[in-house]
């Protein structure tokens, strides 16, 4: 199968995941441990659980970090911000050196969407996405932030204060 094959099937499975909900934000049952007003999450799933009551938790798809630029650990969000500015990081500068050192809050091309949820001790965040990277949703496409569908972001933005504890399991 040719490359370019590969990715017209991967667009189609999206494709289907999204029509079928499969990346739809919904209730469910999880650990029964896990703390409510924890998040967590599972970057195999490419899923983040909100814990909203003991053995439940709202479950998100959310795009992970791709290979190598995956993380794992504890947390906690150590700020909330609306259309926050963004500011590449040096491994995206490198990357992408034809990006400008500053992306201004609600521009359609900043990549942290419409909220951002930022963690304490690294440069990582929970954020939302551009309208032209909401496909990657769903997949290991980031540098190691979380990446959410803005609606997804405005909805845990609402649920999370600063101080909620984040867990992020490979």
């Amino acid at each position: 199968m040719s490359k370019q094959s590969g990715r017209g099937a991967l667009a189609a499975l999206l494709s289907l995941c999204c029509a079928t909900g499969a990346l739809a934000r919904e209730e469910v049952s999880f650990d029964p441990s896990v703390r409510p007003g924890t998040i967590v999450v599972v970057t195999h799933e490419r899923r983040l659980y909100f814990v909203t009551d003991q053995g439940q938790a709202i479950r998100y798809p959310v795009g992970v970090g791709r290979a190598g630029k995956q993380w794992r650990g504890a947390s906690y969000v150590d700020g909330k911000y609306v259309n926050p500015a963004w500011s590449p990081p040096e491994d995206v500068k490198r990357d992408h050196p034809e990006m400008p050192d500053v992306i201004p809050g609600g521009s359609p091309r900043n990549p942290m969407g419409v909220a951002a949820l930022t963690l304490a001790g690294d440069q990582y965040a929970i954020h939302g996405t551009t309208k032209a990277m909401r496909r990657s949703v769903g997949t290991y496409a980031s540098y190691g932030c979380i990446r959410m569908l803005n609606e997804d972001v405005t909805d845990l933005y609402q649920r999370v204060r600063v101080g909620t504890p984040v867990l992020v399991m490979p």
